[in-house]
């Protein structure tokens, strides 16, 4: 019994010695181990397809032969097409972007008996550590995957456009060699003419603006077997991968493009060439983003049309618009700030979109619009120059935006026609009023408060509207007079006023009596003045020399002075 177990013994010891000394189980196939696999697999590579990958070449004992990494370079070559030992062409077959195998391929599937030179020896299993970073096949086009989609798409990018668009640029397997965004300034180029590669060229038809879309291009329509070392890490052999943003878009042949809003129902009047415009606006680029706002200076744009003082674009777009309409304009590069733009708000190139309210028009030749709302069915005078009337108003800007009124005070404005006292489109407004008429004025600037305007009450340049009515209206004096008597001159006039026959006349015994005459209603004084300053005036016309007291030498009527002075 004890022979045996020791028999048994020795019989395992000497199974156990012959298994760690027998020589490796010959491979019938490769043996393949994913060492990492990516979580997307978009594409795997299949027979006939052209792939770019990094390896390296190990003996099972680990020892290193070759390798890819150490030259610097991916090898390049067809799968399937007996460019590669057996085994490879086998092992890459379903392999996809970022991949890595580890692969064991048995000498029938690699350099056989024959090995390869001092490098290989002959029956040698070979381990190669794989990793795939590009495919493509020769029958392969752009593929395009649009992500975002503009709600509204107006407009998509044809051949001969000129589009601004911002990319990244990467390799099949993620290495970044370009992008615009870190230049920060668009790719700028025209399309389908030749000046992109070709893939490029194809990737950015039919593009809406505000559209993202991935393009992916094999070699042939990218930078193909060279590459573009020089400019950009782009090896040779490459797929490329450009995720795009279209920003901007235009066709040389391009004019402006309206599109009205808000067109008010009463439209009397449109703008022509000449016309000055006051016009709020927002400005912004074809993609949206904001650049300028007249809003947000609290002020209007205040300028000619048709006359070179603004952008050719806004030249035209602010031709043939109605007082409060509201359109949006869209200006070509070429017809706004061309290829330079204007520094860092607007860029080179770039269509502008500006949403536009008219505030209100004039011309520079316009005179005072007068339209009668009212007339009474009698009417025995009429307002002229030298009248005293008073009146009612409503007062506005052309855009309805109320400044003042009368009604609000409860009383009458009053003035004396011709005297100044408001603006000369008024003057002209209220003549040959009748009492109880009713007019509605449309005052331009030149006519109203000029550039200037009224602070925090009218803007500059700003066309005034008023709804006035006549109340009252006292008759004026004849042009040039003061005071008018309404009887026969006394021919003993000097000496009714020197009451104390002093044989002259001072200020208070002149005052007097003029203020007598009129009480008497013997005359009159200029309606709306303040009658003492009349009188202190007339007084000052008689006292030739100055002293305070008028001599009968002195006095004279005003039949016999120049018909400059305002006196008797």
């Amino acid at each position: 019994m004890i022979k045996w177990v020791q028999g048994v013994l020795c019989l395992s010891v000497l199974v156990a010695f012959a298994a760690c000394n027998a020589p490796p189980v010959p491979l019938d196939d490769i043996l393949i181990e994913k060492t990492f696999e990516p979580e997307q697999c978009v594409r795997s590579v299949k027979v006939g397809d052209f792939v770019r990958y990094h390896y390296i070449g190990m003996f099972p004992d680990g020892k290193k032969f070759d390798s890819s990494y150490d030259r610097g370079s991916t090898y390049n070559v067809f799968v399937g097409k007996k460019q590669l030992i057996e085994g490879m062409d086998k092992a890459l077959v379903g392999m996809c972007i970022n991949e890595r195998r580890l692969v064991k391929i048995p000498p029938q599937l690699a350099y056989g008996k024959q090995g390869y030179g001092d490098i290989i020896p002959p029956d040698s299993i070979l381990h190669f550590d794989v990793l795939l970073l590009d495919v493509w096949n020769p029958e392969d086009g752009v593929q395009i995957n649009t992500y975002h989609t503009p709600s509204v798409c107006s407009r998509k990018v044809e051949v001969s456009d000129y589009v601004r668009y911002h990319y990244n640029g990467t390799l099949l397997d993620g290495t970044l060699f370009d992008s615009s965004h870190t230049r920060m300034r668009t790719y700028d180029t025209y399309v389908g003419i030749g000046w992109l590669i070709a893939g490029m060229d194809q990737g950015l038809l039919g593009m809406c603006v505000g559209e993202r879309r991935i393009v992916t291009m094999p070699p042939s329509l990218g930078y193909g077997e060279n590459g573009d070392g020089e400019c950009s890490d782009i090896p040779g052999q490459a797929s490329l991968v450009f995720d795009v943003v279209l920003l901007d878009l235009h066709n040389p042949r391009d004019g402006i493009t309206v599109t009205n809003q808000m067109v008010p129902e009463s439209c009397t009047r449109k703008t022509v060439a000449g016309d000055f415009v006051r016009y709020h606006y927002n400005g912004s680029l074809l993609d949206g983003t904001f650049f300028d706002s007249s809003y947000s200076r609290n002020r209007t744009y205040d300028t000619y049309v048709g006359r070179g003082y603004v952008i050719a674009g806004m030249d035209e777009g602010l031709i043939g618009v109605c007082v409060g309409e509201r359109r949006t304009i869209t200006i070509p590069p070429h017809l706004a700030y061309g290829e330079e733009g204007t520094g860092s708000k607007i860029p080179g190139s770039a269509v502008l979109v500006f949403d536009v309210h008219i505030i209100d028009f004039h011309n520079p030749s316009d005179n005072t619009a007068v339209v009668v709302t009212f007339k009474p069915e009698e009417c025995e005078k009429q307002t002229k120059k030298g009248d005293f009337v008073k009146y009612h108003y409503n007062a506005s800007l052309m855009d309805g935006s109320s400044i003042d009124s009368t009604y609000n005070y409860g009383k009458t404005y009053n003035i004396v026609l011709g005297a100044n006292q408001v603006v000369p489109g008024m003057e002209d407004g209220l003549m040959d009023m009748c009492v109880g008429e009713k007019r509605h004025l449309v005052i331009p600037p030149h006519l109203g408060y000029g550039e200037r305007g009224v602070t925090d009450e009218v803007p500059g340049s700003a066309v005034l509207v008023f709804d006035v009515e006549l109340v009252e209206l006292e008759e004026g004096l004849p042009e040039g007079y003061m005071f008018i008597w309404n009887d026969e001159v006394s021919p003993d006039l000097f000496a009714e006023m020197d009451k104390n026959q002093d044989k002259q006349v001072e200020a208070s015994e002149f005052t007097d009596y003029i203020i007598q005459q009129v009480n008497d209603g013997k005359g009159r004084l200029a309606p709306g003045f303040d009658p003492y300053r009349i009188i202190d005036n007339m007084f000052s016309n008689q006292d030739r020399n100055g002293d305070g007291k008028i001599t009968e030498a002195e006095f004279k009527l005003k039949a016999d002075e120049a018909a400059a002075h305002d006196e008797l």
